[in-house]
């Protein structure tokens, strides 16, 4: 029953999301970083290598001309969902190479990277042992390139792309 109710949760978050950026489109994303029974790989996750997974786009909304990404965890103890990893103006491409490197500009084209739990770099799952934390992939299709500066969070990432995205997707997995 739990389960239902923060996949409910979820889905009704994702809709309201996208109400506010104005988004119809969805796309589908596929993460070489979840396998198939939907858990994370250990290497994608703070217990492992901590490094970015690979993506797989499906269906990019024509005039795209940036990608964005979010990593949230949906079911954190405390603050209810928490930001890990936030990059924008990637290069489109249905397909992302994993292993993005740290630093606000991550050496894919103009991409850059702002403040969540991992500063300027993608920080996987790694909830309390003992304990199986949901978290979800955003990518946002966005018609430009976004202004904005290393110090960047989620609030004013959104704010920045709000009747700039042409579409968004997302996958979920799962991490003890």
């Amino acid at each position: 029953m739990m389960g239902k109710t923060v996949v409910g949760s979820i889905s009704a978050r994702f809709a309201e999301l996208r109400r506010k950026l104005g988004v119809m489109q969805e796309f589908l994303v596929q993460c070489g970083g979840i396998g198939e029974d939907h858990r994370f790989f250990t290497e994608f996750t703070g217990r492992g290598d901590d490094i970015s997974p690979s993506f797989h786009l499906l269906s990019i909304p024509e005039g795209t001309e940036t990608l964005a990404i979010v990593l949230r965890d949906e079911s954190h103890p405390i603050f209810g969902s928490m930001t890990h990893w936030l990059i924008w103006n990637l290069p489109v491409d249905p397909d992302i190479a994993a292993n993005i490197a740290k630093g606000t500009r991550s050496g894919r084209g103009n991409a850059r990277q702002g403040v969540a739990y991992g500063w300027h770099r993608y920080r996987g799952p790694k909830p309390p042992k003992g304990t199986t934390h949901r978290y979800v992939f955003t990518v946002y299709a966005v018609n430009g390139e976004l202004d904005l500066g290393g110090m960047t969070t989620l609030r004013r990432l959104r704010k920045a792309m709000r009747g700039k995205v042409l579409g968004i997707g997302r996958v979920e997995g799962l991490f003890e």
